[in-house]
């Protein structure tokens, strides 16, 4: 008779290999998300870094109706990166090619600019755009910061021309200090890495977890395997750990693509840098591994209430948003690490790689507890689900 460390072995090892025979199972948990989704990740954040710098770089497009009429302020928009196309139609005609995309905006300069700028008095210029087009309100921004620079150019002008000094209509001066570092900033635009590599450990071993509950059931293999004398909760254990290796697998090779990836991004055009080595990636995959017990023991348990492949993939597919929840929340109202947060699984791995990605100095109490509670919660899920296995229900 085999101890039941035998019998968890001896299940442990039937069920990876299989899965390892299943190409479609193995596809999706070592292709698909592992793979596909770091290299669609670099490719989109090297595409916003080139359009980003590219805008920068590129010189603005200034459509004019009425260009003679402010001579100065054009000559200064040119000088500020700006490119001055003068347009003979009238404010009809300009609003049809705003509505058409020809033009992201227009301005239209009054004839009385000059008279209004020689008397002292606001100089009229209207501009036409379309507030719902984001592209153009990329433009607008750059165009309004140059009207705005000419505009407290004169402004001072005329404070100098009346004998008053100009900065006694600034009475504060602001001045910035930029404490983020280099990898920091690159946090901002590399913020979704954590949930690629939670997505992509649970994706691991999602598949293999439907196939030794709901499709056992489906194929009628479970009856006969319950038949056998040997504990429920050793082969439990054992189609449990066969899932969370393919689930820390997955993980290794996200983590590979990613790290291999993130070295091509030209972050350095932004300032930035990538915090994100050998030594950080294996912190990283340190503080994501309990999350395979959690995500496993989860799955088994949603798996063990379906009658159907399908219908277990459903099931799952919507339970995947519980871990990776938290994630969005944290992403979206930048919070920080704290010990009340740490008690959160998934959102307290987000916390702590965005820290180790950061360069920032970790509490190890943060990790301490970050781990104990994670491994609480995969071991609440454990038990339930060797309490589910022991049902009579469970062949029903």
């Amino acid at each position: 008779m085999k101890s039941v460390f035998g019998i968890i072995a001896t299940v442990f090892r039937k069920e990876v290999l299989e899965n390892i025979r299943e190409r479609r199972t193995l596809l999706s948990a070592f292709l698909f998300v592992p793979l596909i989704g770091p290299v669609t990740f670099a490719l989109m954040t090297a595409f916003i870094v080139d359009r980003v710098v590219g805008e920068a770089d590129e010189r603005l497009r200034l459509p004019v109706i009425g260009a003679q009429h402010a001579p100065n302020l054009l000559a200064f928009a040119v000088e500020n990166g700006a490119t001055v196309v003068k347009l003979d139609i009238d404010a009809t005609a300009a609003r049809a090619l705003i509505a058409k995309g020809t033009e992201n905006f227009v301005l239209i300069v009054s004839p009385e600019v000059g008279k209004q700028l020689r008397d002292g008095e606001p100089a009229e210029i209207e501009l036409i755009t379309d507030s719902t087009n984001n592209k153009a309100q990329r433009h607008v921004g750059r165009m309004r910061g140059i009207v705005g620079a000419y505009s407290d150019k004169v402004g001072r002008l005329r404070l100098l021309a009346r004998g008053i000094d100009p900065t006694v209509i600034e009475p504060f001066e602001l001045r910035t200090s930029d404490i983020a570092t280099p990898s920091g900033r690159a946090v901002a635009l590399l913020g979704t890495l954590t949930y690629f590599l939670l997505f992509s450990l649970l994706m691991g071993g999602m598949y293999l977890a439907i196939d030794v509950t709901a499709g056992e059931r489906e194929r009628g293999s479970l009856e006969s395997l319950l038949c056998l004398p040997v504990s429920r909760a050793a082969l439990v254990f054992g189609k449990i750990g066969a899932t969370m290796l393919f689930m820390v697998l997955s993980l290794c090779i996200t983590l590979t693509a990613l790290l291999i990836s993130v070295q091509f991004l030209p972050l350095h055009k932004l300032g930035m840098s990538a915090n994100f080595g050998i030594v950080v990636a294996l912190k990283i995959a340190a503080v994501m591994l309990p999350m395979s017990m959690l995500g496993a023991a989860l799955f088994f348990v949603v798996g063990s209430f379906t009658r159907t492949y399908r219908e277990a993939q459903t099931w799952i597919g919507l339970v995947l948003a519980i871990p990776t929840l938290p994630i969005v929340f944290a992403s979206v109202l930048n919070v920080r690490p704290s010990i009340q947060l740490m008690l959160i699984p998934s959102m307290s791995q987000h916390l702590i790689a965005t820290n180790l990605l950061r360069g920032d100095a970790v509490d190890p109490a943060h990790i301490a507890v970050s781990v104990l509670s994670t491994l609480a919660a995969g071991l609440i899920l454990l038990w339930i689900a060797t309490r589910l296995y022991d049902r009579e229900k469970l062949l029903g």
